[in-house]
């Protein structure tokens, strides 16, 4: 039933008279509309009666209306005026699906509908979404950050595992009297068996001689000029403190580390600030750790003595046949040619143990690291950082920019003894003495 909505009529119940009726409302009093019939009161309206709704006036020539509705319209072809429409077929019902135990009022929300669960607040809750890359970001970074943490934490102890593992003796002598630039490493290549069983010393061919004699001397200075390496032939005749004039490894035989210490520091002026001694055993595990160093070997060497036998050529030297190519003297140049060969192995192993390869590689690095400080001897106040700065040093000198010499030798001091060109040599340590490039005049053999 259609309400009339324009509000109640004026006083007395009658509308105005003469007002033209509203297209599609209710007839007002004297139209044809209109009846008489009693009306009741709608609450609201001071018990004042409503008309009753009646059909709009027809204009002449219009088409019959449908009660408000607009005109008829045509209808669809097949079908006769006045005829009901089509009834579609009922939908089949839909299966209803047998609800899970515990659901229900009697349930604890077991078998509830999301939808149901949805506030009731106007709130719009958001659906399952893609994850939050900034939050995903932070944590990656947070685990990254722990992981260097750990690994920066197992870097540090093991640094100081191997600090306390090394071997220490009293190397430097507390009342020296030598001053020197820049930062100077006595570097002695032992011929000591101690640690190898008798299938050691027969694989390496050392031999099972008592004691133990300096095969190998150098002495490494680094600074602002850089680094500069150079060899001291075991056969130097030198003045040994308290012992008279002899070689230079009969120092280290009568006097261990520290009176060796004493006799190089009198003869080059130099004060020795770190000690490293690294015995057979260190130096062949050291090699063998790396996987092996590379060489160009310029000639072919078969020494029995040494237990060497290697052809010409580039090649990979592991650590047993390395030794035998640091000790062997089976060439023309003997001791000259010795220390060469000493010198260009030293350096190519360092600079293959500090490449990254050797670094970020634990398979290598820890090898490397137990073979060194396991068989190596320090002075008592070096440590593992000192020796880090031994392996820059002589990285630089591998590297093409530092300087690789020998003692400049002045002649024959009777059998094998070598005696050293004093003012060539003075040239050479004045200059280091003083942190500075020593002239090629200065360089020996």
């Amino acid at each position: 039933m259609a309400r009339d909505f324009r509000g109640p009529p004026p006083a007395g119940g009658r509308p105005p008279q003469g007002e033209p009726p509203r297209g599609g409302g209710p007839a007002r009093r004297g139209s044809p509309g209109w009846t008489n019939q009693p009306r009741n009161p709608l609450p609201g309206h001071g018990g004042r009666p409503l008309p009753p709704p009646s059909p709009p006036q027809q204009q002449p020539g219009a088409p019959p209306s449908r009660g408000g509705r607009g005109p008829l319209r045509k209808p669809p072809p097949g079908r006769a005026a006045g005829a009901p429409p089509p009834t579609r077929a009922a939908a089949p019902a839909r299966p209803v699906m047998p609800r899970p135990a515990g659901s229900g009022a009697g349930g604890a929300g077991a078998g509830v509908h999301p939808a149901s669960q949805a506030p009731r607040d106007g709130r719009v809750t958001r659906g399952p979404s893609m994850p939050d890359w900034r939050r995903v970001g932070r944590a990656t970074r947070g685990r990254w950050k722990a992981v260097l943490i750990l690994l920066l934490v197992a870097f540090v102890g093991f640094g100081v595992y191997l600090d306390q593992n090394m071997t220490r003796v009293q190397a430097l002598p507390a009342d020296s009297q030598a001053s020197s630039s820049g930062t100077n490493y006595l570097i002695v290549g032992s011929d000591s068996r101690e640690g190898l069983s008798a299938e050691d010393e027969e694989r390496l061919a050392t031999g099972d001689a008592a004691g133990q004699r300096t095969d190998t001397i150098m002495l490494l200075h680094t600074g602002s000029s850089g680094s500069v390496l150079v060899s001291i032939p075991r056969d130097s005749y030198l003045p040994i403190p308290g012992k008279g004039s002899n070689k230079v490894n009969a120092a280290f035989a009568l006097g261990g580390p520290e009176l060796l210490v004493e006799t190089v520091e009198g003869a080059t002026g130099l004060r020795i600030d770190h000690y490293v001694e690294v015995g057979f055993g260190g130096f062949v595990g050291a090699v063998d750790a790396v996987g092996g160093v590379d060489m160009c070997v310029p000639r072919a060497i078969d020494d029995p003595k040494a237990g060497l036998n290697i052809q010409a050529g580039c090649q990979e030297l592991d650590g047993t046949t390395a030794l035998g190519y640091v000790r062997t003297r089976a060439t023309p140049g003997s001791d000259f040619d010795r220390v060469k060969r000493q010198r260009e192995f030293l350096s190519a192993l360092l600079g293959k143990a500090t490449s990254p390869l050797t670094l970020i590689n634990p398979f290598r690095m820890v090898p490397l690291a137990s073979a060194v400080t396991g068989t190596i001897t320090v002075d008592g106040s070096d440590h593992i950082w000192n020796l880090a700065g031994l392996a820059w040093g002589m990285k630089g000198v591998s590297g093409g920019d530092g300087v690789q010499t020998t003692v400049p030798i002045g002649g024959s001091a009777g059998g094998s003894n070598l005696r050293w060109d004093r003012t060539r040599a003075q040239a050479l340590f004045g200059a280091l003495q003083n942190d500075q490039t020593p002239p090629e005049s200065s360089f020996g053999p």
